[in-house]
């Protein structure tokens, strides 16, 4: 059987400041709609009779179960990282589980795909999926590669070696003949012009244990220690927790490193590849959404309270305060509760060092998700979900706001006076007014609220 594993421990740090260490990319909407990982579990439909597994963070538990849940898709469960130690520890973390829970006799098949990609056309994907899933039924390690439309220099590449098996309506699987390094401008584009590398997604399809096999003569000591930390796991509900002193010993090591790149020199291990043409993208930066979501005629991306007089192809969003911009051009403005970003479109790919430098700054986050649940002709409606014992501060839109206590309990506090909020309770804000509210049900662990913005 195939199991989707859906890898969600990024820090998504060149998506500063809305994108923080304790709610990460994945878990954000960021083109509208759903959240990233929402989006994932979409693409999925029809892939698999089996819910997905999701390896994330212990810190991020609850919240990707409760996406999968607003999703309306079931989940496996989720295997929970002390720490990130990158993608081979977390895929051998699932491998080892599909394996304990397979049936007797069965190979368990992973599909592993990181939770924050973009891929335009799941109808695309899935044909690439049938390709892949042959292969990796005749025992092929199988990678897929984007067929690349520009000199790309943050992604890794992939160079095709001979045809491997085509069928008449599915792409061409091909041999690897080596993983190689982000380039410089000069490679990528000779890379470009060479025709047989392809960017690499890092989406992978292998049986359970040909990958334990492959890393188990790749990086031993990746193996073992994960193997260690699996074997004294604690069983949590839908959670398991590896043993937190044995899954920190572990290397922190990519599939790529770890394994991809060994297999040119290793016959025992088959690597194949099959192209991509989805519209993939891994959304990691600034420019990427101002690409990915449309503009106006001027080719500006906005969200919020924003004005703009002569700006031009930039990406303006604001989650609170009024942002007015006037004579830009290229240009990237993202103002939170706590932090405003501004950066040149071509130079976003920085951000990174930015959150990077700000150490705490960069880690913390306002004590809430935010989410846009439904928008339309003068309104937007978004649902804030607070921790228990925590709060914020927010300051209400220039045209005024209705805040509607969904669950739990809350205490609204202004300058001059506050009041509870209990389920059901609506509480007009008033236009630029800053309010406290805090989480104040003992018994809730958490309290949402859907908030009608009017802009």
């Amino acid at each position: 059987m195939l199991y989707p594993v859906i890898l969600a421990g990024g820090t998504g740090t060149r998506l500063w400041p809305l994108s923080r260490h304790k709610l990460p990319k994945q878990f954000l909407s960021l083109l509208g709609g759903g959240t990233m990982l929402q989006d994932t579990l979409v693409r999925l439909e029809g892939v698999s009779t089996a819910s997905p597994l999701i390896v994330c963070n212990e810190s991020h538990g609850e919240i990707a179960l409760r996406q999968f849940t607003d999703a309306g898709r079931p989940a496996l469960g989720a295997i929970l990282e002390p720490e990130g130690r990158n993608t081979a520890p977390a895929v051998t973390l699932a491998a080892l589980h599909l394996q304990r829970m397979a049936s007797q006799g069965e190979e368990p098949l992973m599909l592993t795909m990181p939770a924050d990609n973009v891929i335009r056309s799941p109808a695309e994907f899935q044909r690439s999926l049938k390709a892949g899933l042959q292969m990796a039924r005749a025992g092929y390690m199988v990678t897929f590669g984007v067929v690349p439309l520009q000199p790309h220099t943050g992604y890794g590449y992939i160079r095709r070696g001979r045809f491997l098996q085509q069928d008449p309506g599915l792409p061409a699987a091909m041999e690897v003949a080596s993983f190689v390094e982000k380039p410089d401008v000069a490679t990528a584009r000779e890379y470009l012009r060479d025709g047989r590398y392809l960017w690499n997604s890092g989406i992978f399809l292998m049986s359970a244990s040909g990958w334990l096999r492959a890393l188990n003569r790749c990086r031993p000591d990746i193996a073992e220690a994960c193997l260690d930390a699996y074997n004294a796991a604690e069983k949590d509900g839908p959670f398991l927790r590896p043993h937190r002193d044995g899954f920190l010993s572990c290397p922190s090591e990519s599939i790529d490193y770890a394994v991809m790149e060994k297999t040119a020199e290793d016959a025992e291990v088959r690597v194949a590849t099959v192209p991509l043409s989805g519209g993939w993208s891994d959304l990691g930066s600034w420019a990427q959404i101002w690409e990915e979501r449309k503009g106006d005629e001027d080719g500006n991306v906005v969200e919020g309270p924003v004005y703009l007089e002569s700006v031009k192809n930039s990406l303006v969003l604001s989650t609170e305060r009024t942002v007015a911009a006037v004579g830009l051009e290229n240009a990237v403005v993202v103002e939170t509760p706590d932090a405003v970003l501004v950066a040149s479109r071509d130079q976003v790919q920085d951000v990174r060092r930015v959150a990077e430098r700000l150490n705490n700054e960069a880690d913390s986050h306002p004590p809430d998700e935010r989410m846009k649940v439904d928008e339309g002709t003068g309104f937007i409606v978004y649902r804030i979900s607070i921790g228990p014992g925590k709060g914020l501060n927010h300051l209400a839109s220039p045209k005024g706001e209705t805040w509607t206590q969904a669950s739990g309990r809350t205490k609204l506090m202004t300058d001059l006076d506050e009041r509870i909020l209990e389920a059901g309770d609506s509480v007009r804000l008033a236009p630029g007014h800053t309010y406290q509210i805090e989480n104040c049900d003992p018994d809730a662990s958490e309290a949402l609220l859907m908030i009608l913005d009017k802009p």
